[in-house]
């Protein structure tokens, strides 16, 4: 297929954009939101951009995402990078899939996958979010055996011991080394993606339309949320793609 030159230098202005700024909104970009949305040829100039660069790219509502995927350290996060921002100092491996199921916690309590919308409420508390991470990690322990963590690759045990080895802190200090200071740290990291919005003084924690819209269109299908409520429900026996 040929392209025009005129759409091709729009689709990189676009695809630089969303390098740049990892959205596009039409309140504020309208010219090229405008363009990507109504011009088919420009939408898959640019869509091959973001398959080159390892990426995706989703239009939710008047929004336009950069999505890298999972594996693209140079617009995402490594492994190792996310143990360094999340976990405390030293951190494990298992510290590092503790955060994984600190954040898998929290989208289960805000989106339930059910109805035209998936969120099932507009707040939470983060001693309520502090609380419900306890009882999951108390109920996959006790229902999941170490075969079964070994076929999962859920270790329930390890990151039940990760979180019990974090002390508990009333003072307000923020540490790593403590649950509160550990859930803290998740949450601003969350709230600098533009996720949540964490209102500190009253502990609250909101989602953005970013995550709302995320979640609608993309990750909470019922196939997947069904897959997530047996991970914590069940602790972790369910069937691998």
């Amino acid at each position: 297929m040929a392209y025009e030159m005129e759409d091709i230098r729009t689709s990189q202005e676009i695809f630089y954009f969303l390098l740049e700024h990892h959205e596009i909104r039409e309140e504020t970009e309208s010219r090229l939101y405008q363009a990507y949305a109504e011009n088919e040829q420009i939408q898959n100039l640019v869509k091959s951009q973001g398959e080159a660069a390892a990426s995706s790219i989703e239009r939710y509502g008047n929004v336009i995402y950069l999505i890298p995927r999972e594996d693209n350290y140079f617009l995402g996060f490594s492994r190792a990078q996310l143990k360094t921002m999340l976990g405390r100092s030293g951190a494990t491996n298992r510290d590092y899939f503790l955060s994984q199921f600190v954040i898998l916690t929290l989208l289960v309590e805000f989106y339930d996958g059910q109805g035209s919308s998936s969120k099932s409420r507009t707040f939470i508390r983060a001693g309520e979010l502090q609380n419900s991470i306890s009882e999951y990690l108390k109920a996959g322990v006790e229902s999941s055996s170490e075969e079964s963590e070994e076929e999962n690759g859920l270790a329930f045990s390890d990151m039940y011991e990760a979180y019990e080895a974090l002390r508990s802190d009333d003072k307000g200090t923020r540490q790593k080394a403590t649950k509160e200071g550990f859930l803290h740290h998740i949450l601003k990291f969350l709230e600098k993606q533009g996720l949540i919005e964490y209102v500190e003084e009253d502990e609250m924690i909101q989602t953005t339309k970013k995550l709302d819209s995320f979640m609608d269109w993309n990750l909470l299908n019922q196939n997947h949320f069904m897959r997530v409520r047996q991970v914590l429900n069940a602790g972790g026996n369910y069937e691998q793609d």
